[in-house]
């Protein structure tokens, strides 16, 4: 008996990998859906492609163009600025706890954080702005603008900061200027319609949408409409939160139904528009789904639910396109693209002419790493720091490559991650599963 015991526990250990016991592999999850449509004036993307899953190695001699990274101290926009790119920080990548904060709130914490003057900005699903001072280690204070009739809906807030004044929309169809300094409104108003984007200030225009894809310029100073622009509104609500990005002069809005537009920022007239969809299907099953935009010079990086697009904006014209979409939004790194597949790839590509450099499968880059069998991983976010690209995983691990794709390291964050991470003062910033602040040098 004995015996049969240790050969059984022996056949288990070698069947175990050492992925098992680090967890690395303890993720598993879906993707999102797809979505519908009827318009006929623009330019369509029907050409079906099979799903990119090629392996593509880098050149052994290409030499990547590197920049210093930045230090950053200050986080006003959820995509941290105007056209939605991340900067190459710098990070001190101890991965070790410098800060671990109060509990911030027993409701569910929004994922998208913000940080202005040593003050985390966030929300909750009841509703409530907390402002949580860093240099004290406790809430300055909550606001919540709902009444009691409201209490039992779960708000969604999407808020944008500028000096002392957070701007704040909702998926009950308000929009309000909150001043956290001297803890008062500044205005508010019902435009009875849910919000359903992120929000941009240029100018003295705040800038958002709602969820029936009207794309709204307001008076930052009163919350006037000074223009509505509507565009295409779907029968059936998705699950794509509309996006907008920014540069000096245009805007451009990327709707539910899966339109993109450029708007001109000084004359508030349509440049141009184009529609990103697969087909023209009104099935409710062909719902839209995509990554957010990013923007820099004159390209614009974009994903509808099976290809990616590099776009000219100054005319809306597709330089690039490839069958491959983003799980989240791609960075701009001098002149190379980076996106994270749905699929889990890893792709670097040069923007100029769309050449993918490099492709990797992250699963098969951590198994190969591990010396394991490859399993299945979720991807929450990456940055890039120090010139080299970390990618966040839902449970928490950080795997570290160098800029050629190459895994460096993977180790695990020394708390659970339950928000998307933010860097300030080189040092990480999230909200851990407990609803607490953590900084990790």
């Amino acid at each position: 008996m004995r015996l049969f015991f240790l050969v059984s526990l022996f056949l288990f250990l070698i069947n175990c990998s050492f992925d098992n016991k680090t967890g690395i592999w303890k993720n598993e999850g879906t993707e999102i859906s797809k979505k519908n449509n009827q318009f006929n004036d623009f330019k369509n993307f029907t050409n079906f492609q099979e799903k990119f899953n090629k392996t593509i190695t880098i050149d052994k001699d290409f030499k990547f163009s590197i920049s210093p990274p930045i230090d950053n101290y200050e986080w006003k926009d959820i995509f941290f600025k105007d056209d939605n790119n991340f900067n190459n920080f710098i990070y001190k990548d101890i991965n070790r706890i410098r800060f671990l904060g109060k509990k911030l709130s027993k409701n569910k914490i929004d994922k998208y954080l913000l940080f202005k003057n040593n003050n985390l900005i966030t929300t909750d699903s009841k509703g409530d702005i907390i402002i949580f001072s860093m240099n004290k280690n406790f809430i300055s204070h909550k606001f919540n603008f709902y009444q009691n009739k409201y209490k039992k809906i779960k708000k969604k807030l999407n808020l944008i900061v500028s000096e002392n004044i957070i701007f704040v929309s909702d998926n009950l169809g308000y929009l309000y200027a909150y001043d956290y300094y001297d803890k008062k409104i500044i205005w508010a108003k019902n435009y009875k319609i849910p919000f359903r984007s992120n929000i941009k200030i240029a100018k003295n225009y705040l800038i958002t949408s709602n969820q029936d894809n009207n794309l709204i310029f307001l008076d930052k100073n009163n919350g006037n409409i000074l223009k509505l622009i509507p565009t295409e509104e779907n029968i059936v609500k998705n699950q794509f939160i509309n996006n907008i990005s920014l540069n000096e002069k245009n805007l451009f809005f990327l709707n539910s139904f899966g339109s993109l537009y450029s708007i001109n920022l000084k004359s508030l007239e349509l440049n141009w528009f184009i529609n990103l969809k697969q087909n023209l299907d009104s099935n409710a099953s062909n719902l839209f789904s995509g990554s957010q935009i990013v923007n820099k010079d004159d390209k614009i990086i974009i994903s509808s639910n099976e290809s990616s697009y590099i776009i000219d904006s100054n005319n809306g014209s597709v330089l690039d396109k490839k069958n491959f979409s983003n799980k989240i939004k791609p960075i701009i790194y001098n002149n190379y693209v980076f996106s994270l597949t749905k699929n889990n790839f890893l792709i670097c590509s040069d923007i100029n002419n769309g050449k993918i450099l490099y492709s990797y499968e992250i699963n098969q880059l951590i198994s190969n790493f591990l010396k394991s069998s490859k399993k299945s991983i979720i991807v929450k976010s990456f940055l890039i720091m120090n010139n080299n690209i970390y990618i966040f995983l839902a449970n928490s691990y950080i795997l570290k490559l160098k800029i050629n794709g190459d895994i460096i390291q993977i180790k695990k964050l020394p708390k659970e991650i339950n928000s998307m991470p933010i860097i300030i003062n080189k040092s990480l910033i999230f909200i851990n599963k407990k609803n607490r602040v953590v900084v990790v040098d």
